[in-house]
């Protein structure tokens, strides 16, 4: 039967540490706060403050629960206060000399059944254990950020923790109305490992100018349907924060992938530490503030600002695939004329009928009035010629993604357009240079990544080339916005923003799998639960097909020879053997 707790210990009260002793107060536990001095003491005492206020302001906690919250709450600078506490978690900053010498002084402090627990993100448990003559009762209990949020509680053990230690753990997790996950002592353990080496890419894009900040954040918003933005995380987390977790998940890994971005210490010697500090990625009202500062003018990544924006009334698309026609639809709704180019009478009319059917569906759902269905089905007509596209100011090309096929409808396109009229290429990995080459006007063509389904999803990479020009920058803008688009903008380089972001991070999670660090449901909830991810790795590579994820990261590895980016064997192993995904019933999950 697991033990019952009643009085525990936290030591440590940056926003971590406040947001888990918020947590312990909130279930009707006892607390004893520790702080190295004073004025730790009254911060870390204004974070719960902060956080108790915006709950009750969002009318997740009453007055009178806040009250009862901070009565259970007793404040010291004096570890010897912990004496008589059944559990203490340690959420001092990440370094191992400090955590030694706090795990030392507790093990003579606390009495002998007291369980020690670490909120270490990336360091070893065991080797934090050692330096106690209890090793046996050490366990890492790692909580997310916001504490008091997120329902994810990893539960470390090393190899010499005591298996009714864990236990105990787990229900104590239960009782604070977390999902516990058990594993073992590793660097960055299932969550942090898999969501630094995507943290650290997104600071790396960020570095090089490759994207602004705010089109980084909103790629993974709009694209993926994270929570939050990669540099927004960051600033919540602290760039101190997690430069040091990088730092120990590289020291341990030696992955590329997790040596921190320089980025970061110039930062952090700066003081721009993100929320806590009212300044990182982004510039808040006050320190630990949520609100954002608005710059006088928010970038766009791009030279377009003063650019003058080409007329679009007319607008082409090659293809009748999926993605065709759900561009085909967007344009429509929108207000433009749209003509559809097929090589088949027939498959012209099924475009035109997937479009029809999408649209009836849109009524049904109480998303489109009826008038505005037939005005845009009027709008839409369909034809097998490319000279059909001699007066249309826009083409969007949206055929399979095979290299020669795409230039070799770019070379028609140049040869029927008239001047001026935007080649665009939807193109998800290939080069958008290579569509330009095939043509005479390389200034007039650029990338419009619409994602799937392209009518639902908000996001459009906008990708220009060493040609595009800027005027072409600015029009594609400007259409995606009135199409009710978030257009991202990013240079023309494999992945662009969002596969090159998240590939990477799905082809880790194959790698923690195939070392059978931890099972794939587990590897799920822990990103799910612990970082607020839609759907976890493996759900959503058996979504995306494991042959797609497979080309794209071989797409990846080629372009940036990164070690880190060579596919791992087992989803090569899968692809092999048929395993594609939900597509064939069976991928890292079987399906009916």
């Amino acid at each position: 039967m697991a033990r019952e707790f009643s009085t525990v210990g936290v030591v440590g009260l940056g926003t971590m540490g406040a947001g888990i002793a918020e947590v312990f107060a909130r279930t009707g536990l006892s607390v004893v706060a520790v702080e190295i001095n004073d004025e730790a003491l009254a911060r870390g005492r204004g974070h719960i403050e902060n956080s108790t206020a915006r709950a009750v302001s969002r009318g997740k906690l009453d007055e009178e629960g806040a009250a009862r919250l901070h009565g259970r709450i007793t404040y010291s600078t004096a570890l010897a206060d912990l004496a008589e506490v059944d559990l203490v978690v340690e959420a001092v900053p990440e370094r191992p000399e400090l955590k030694a010498a706090v795990f030392a002084e507790l093990d003579r402090i606390c009495h002998p059944d007291a369980i020690l627990a670490s909120n270490t993100s990336s360091l070893s448990v065991t080797e934090i254990g050692v330096h106690t003559g209890r090793p046996g009762k050490v366990v890492g209990m790692h909580f997310f950020n916001p504490a008091p949020v997120l329902k994810l509680v990893e539960v470390i053990r090393t190899v010499v923790t005591e298996p009714d230690v864990i236990v105990d753990v787990q229900a104590l997790a239960a009782r604070l109305g977390k999902v516990p996950v058990v594993i073992g002592d590793r660097a960055g353990f299932i969550a942090n490992a898999l969501l630094f080496g995507y943290l650290n890419h997104a600071a790396q894009m960020f570095e090089t100018n490759y994207a602004t900040r705010e089109d980084l954040d909103a790629a993974m918003r709009f694209g993926c349907g994270y929570p939050m933005g990669p540099l927004a995380l960051l600033d919540l987390i602290g760039l101190d924060t997690a430069f040091e977790i990088l730092e120990t998940m590289y020291r341990q890994s030696r992955n590329r992938l997790h040596a921190p971005a320089p980025i970061f210490k110039q930062m952090i010697t700066a003081g721009l530490l993100g929320r806590k500090s009212g300044r990182g990625f982004y510039r808040y009202e006050s320190p630990d503030s949520p609100a954002v500062v608005p710059d006088a003018a928010t970038p766009t990544g791009t030279d377009d600002a003063a650019a003058e924006v080409r007329r679009i009334q007319r607008v082409g698309v090659v293809g009748t695939g999926i993605m065709a026609s759900g561009i085909v639809e967007v344009f429509a709704k929108a207000g433009y004329e749209v003509i559809v180019r097929a090589r088949t009478e027939q498959k012209a009319e099924a475009a035109l009928s997937a479009v029809r059917r999408s649209l009836e569906k849109a009524v049904l759902k109480g998303r489109l009035a009826e008038a505005d269905r037939d005005a845009a089905v009027a709008r839409i007509s369909g034809t097998t010629r490319f000279d059909d596209f001699a007066d249309v100011d826009l083409v969007v090309e949206a055929v399979a993604e095979e290299l020669e096929t795409k230039r070799a409808v770019f070379e028609m396109l140049d040869e029927v357009c008239k001047p001026g009229t935007i080649l665009a290429t939807t193109t998800s990995s290939l080069p958008v240079i290579e569509c330009a080459a095939a043509t005479a006007r390389p200034g007039d063509v650029i990338g419009l990544h619409f994602f799937n389904p392209a009518p639902i999803m908000k996001l459009v990479e906008v990708v220009q080339t060493i040609s595009t020009a800027p005027d072409v920058v600015a029009t594609s803008r400007a259409v995606c916005q009135k199409l009710g688009k978030v257009p991202v903008h990013c240079g023309d380089r494999a992945g662009f923003i969002v596969n090159a972001l998240l590939f990477p991070y799905l082809n880790d999670a194959v790698k923690m799998l195939e070392a059978h660090y931890a099972e794939a449901d587990d590897i799920d909830n822990a990103m799910k639960v612990g970082c607020g991810l839609p759907m976890g790795p493996f759900e959503l590579l058996d979504v995306v097909g494991l042959d797609v994820s497979l080309a794209i990261q071989r797409t990846l590895f080629a372009e940036f020879r990164e070690p880190g980016f060579a596919p791992a064997p087992l989803l090569e192993h899968l692809v092999t053997a048929g395993r594609l995904g939900r597509k064939t019933g069976k991928g890292f999950r079987d399906y009916t």
